[in-house]
């Protein structure tokens, strides 16, 4: 494929860039990640299962999404269209992680004295590709044991600990 027909398909290299962003962010499913994730959670009710949900859903996403953010990130400090890029990207899963937290604090889920705002930043980092590159890519970590320490570590840092539960 040539430059000119990626830059007039694109909008050229950040453009390209967003769009395999975008479509990581799909998942692998017909259906996008965020469309199953909402769905889930309007319909279940168990805290637990929520964030087991979110844990396959962020391991789904991470594995196509996290090199590319990664790639951005450090090509972003010398090219101003992939800085752009990489804020876009921050702001988008921000707005995300803040969706997440505002719902648990609604429905009462979250632990005595996690606000909404803590909640956010745990899910936040959850949802680092930061993360992902660690465990994953540089300890060999397994995507399912990825989901599953995913799940354990927002359970156990968002919601109250059985004996807490009136």
């Amino acid at each position: 494929m040539s430059v000119e027909t990626i830059y007039k398909a694109f909008g050229g290299k950040p453009g390209l860039v967003r769009a395999i962003y975008d479509r990581g962010l799909a998942g692998r499913e017909p259906v996008p990640a965020f469309e199953r994730s909402d769905a889930m959670r309007e319909r279940e009710a168990d805290p637990k299962a929520i964030m087991r949900n979110w844990g396959v859903l962020a391991g789904e996403v991470a594995s196509v999404v996290s090199p590319i953010v990664l790639l951005v990130r450090s090509a972003a400090a010398s090219d101003p269209d992939l800085a752009a890029l990489l804020e876009a990207s921050n702001a988008d899963r921000e707005r995300r992680v803040r969706h997440h937290a505002r719902l648990l604090h609604e429905r009462g889920y979250l632990r005595e004295g996690v606000t909404p705002s803590r909640a956010a930043d745990i899910l936040w980092t959850c949802m680092s590709p930061e993360l992902y590159d660690l465990l994953v890519v540089q300890r060999g970590w397994s995507l399912p044991e990825f989901d599953r320490f995913l799940a354990d570590f927002m359970i156990g840092a968002l919601l109250p600990a059985p004996r807490e539960r009136p």
